[in-house]
């Protein structure tokens, strides 16, 4: 399919999907969000992905925020839907693809952009990245899940100052955090998120799958993780996967996966 403001690109089995607005520093706006929700849609379904890397164009900047003037003369119910929409068609579509999705911060990850990294399962950082939450400063609050999940990634504490001061924090400082798993140069970024993902291609896409699912209970209410864990661990003894991989185990060979 033809996008007008994203790019994607298969190499092998992974798929790089770039947001591609420059001009607006890659601003995420509605045909932006509906056209990430189509690709990743498309590329969880292919079989042959094994995992998608998601980006910015250019070096200054990965997600810059949302853009404001979609929604400046917003109603208190166009609020609770823009929010609503965004969670269900990008954000929270994300955390549960079935397909792990690494993102690749270059420059600034701000509000929604920071949002989108923070629901990808896997942050790389440039280390010109500049990650933050300003929505304060606007009158309003992040609305892309980003209040729950900066929190369960560096804390309750840190999380309410970098909300509250509506605050930009430098990749280093990112990574002190937990906020993002890698800081590498510029030049550095798209190798180290494809290291990351070639050794994720190694292993069993089914039983990733599952995985996902099993951390991804931890984060819900009224779900018991341990048994979500339990009931997974068993789906993986009726996949092929599993053959082939206790095969090879068995056989001291490799497994082949993506036969």
């Amino acid at each position: 399919p033809m996008y007008n403001t994203i790019l994607t690109e298969t190499n092998g089995h992974t798929q790089r999907i770039t947001i591609n607005r420059p001009n607006q520093l890659n601003a995420l706006n509605k045909e932006t969000i509906g056209e990430l929700h189509e690709a990743l849609k498309a590329a969880d379904a292919d079989a042959n992905i094994g995992v998608i890397i998601l980006t910015g164009s250019g070096e200054k900047s990965f997600v810059a925020g949302a853009d404001i003037k979609e929604f400046a003369d917003f109603s208190v119910p166009q609020g609770g839907e823009l929010a609503e929409k965004g969670q269900e068609l990008l954000f929270s579509f994300v955390e549960n693809l079935s397909t792990p999705v690494i993102a690749a911060v270059n420059g600034f990850a701000l509000g929604g952009g920071l949002e989108l990294a923070m629901c990808s399962h896997i942050r790389v950082a440039s280390s010109n990245a500049r990650m933050g939450l300003p929505e304060v400063s606007l009158g309003v609050i992040p609305g892309y899940g980003g209040t729950q999940r900066l929190s369960q990634l560096v804390g309750r504490g840190k999380a309410n100052e970098m909300v509250f001061t509506a605050g930009m924090i430098k990749a280093d400082e990112a990574l002190t955090w937990g906020l993002v798993n890698y800081v590498v140069e510029p030049e550095e970024l798209m190798a180290k998120a494809e290291e990351i993902a070639g050794k994720i291609l190694n292993n069993s896409g089914t039983a990733i799958a599952s995985a996902i699912r099993s951390v991804n209970a931890n984060y819900q209410d009224g779900v018991n993780g341990y048994e979500v864990e339990i009931e997974e661990f068993a789906k993986c003894f009726g996949t092929a996967d599993f053959k082939e991989g206790t095969t090879a185990f068995l056989e001291k060979r490799k497994p082949n996966f993506r036969g």
